[in-house]
């Protein structure tokens, strides 16, 4: 389709002609919004070259706006959680500035791992999805799943001999959230295929795993002692790792707000 060019447009048809350009060349955010960055254009007295860098930075924006919400989608969190949302105040186990060195993501590009170890409620899931949701935010390749569905996925993949191609999915992206590691016992076939994901990974893409359970405890879960030891090694090794205690500061909020009536009254 070719645009019609001529000079003296009336309005009308320099709207549908900008209209019909930005369909054809894929540009939504500049076709919504044209007629308001148009009318500020005129009333702050815009350069032409002015006007041009507000379209343009108006749909580089929205196009990063949009690859950080399909990242995130694709990375599959049950849930939102934000670093903003977290009271860091209520545990002061986690240092907020150690938080918000890794929120920078740098770990991430030196493909090292994180740890987060505590007990249920002391924020750990939070943190994982907040420090998750930055990476994809960043422009990383995330993906989150429970410890004991990621052994059943490749259980399964080993039994349909699509194993291979199975960890090489999990292999690829640059940051792996592992939740929930360290409440079931696996068995000895699960934590090795386990072993095998962290291994494909190891000091190529990040792990970030929260667990209930101390290094010293995993041996519930991995049953094999030699096996735990090399499991720990790969997820320690030039990694950080952070104790959120033992405390549930979400209990205690439950229950701060259940004295707040009370206290009212």
């Amino acid at each position: 389709m070719t645009l019609p060019r001529q000079r003296g447009l009336t309005e009308q048809a320099a709207d549908a002609a900008i209209d019909t350009a930005c369909r054809l060349l894929r540009l939504p955010s500049i076709r919504n919004e044209f007629n308001e960055i148009a009318d500020r254009a005129i009333k702050d007295q815009m350069t032409y070259r002015g006007f041009l860098a507000q379209l343009l930075m108006t749909e580089c924006d929205d196009r990063a706006r949009r690859r950080s919400e399909r990242r995130i989608k694709a990375a599959g969190f049950p849930r939102e959680k934000s670093l903003r949302a977290f009271d860091f105040d209520a545990n002061p186990n986690i240092d907020a500035a150690t938080v918000h060195t890794l929120a920078s993501c740098e770990w991430i590009k030196k493909s090292q791992p994180l740890c987060l170890i505590g007990d249920s409620g002391t924020g750990k899931s939070h943190m994982l999805i907040a420090l998750g949701t930055e990476a994809a935010m960043k422009g990383y390749r995330v993906r989150y799943t429970l410890a004991t569905k990621l052994v059943n996925e490749l259980v399964e993949a080993a039994d349909e001999k699509q194993l291979n191609k199975t960890i090489a999915r999990y292999g690829r992206v640059d940051l792996l959230c592992i939740d929930e590691l360290g409440y079931m016992e696996l068995d000895r076939h699960g934590a090795e295929l386990l072993f095998q994901v962290l291994t494909e990974r190891e000091e190529k893409n990040s792990v970030a795993i929260a667990s209930n359970e101390s290094f010293g405890g995993w041996t519930k879960t991995f049953t094999d002692p030699r096996l735990c030891a090399a499991i720990v090694d790969r997820l320690t090794f030039n990694g950080t790792i952070i104790e959120t205690g033992t405390d549930s500061y979400r209990l205690a909020s439950t229950r701060a707000r259940a004295e707040e009536p009370a206290q009212a009254g």
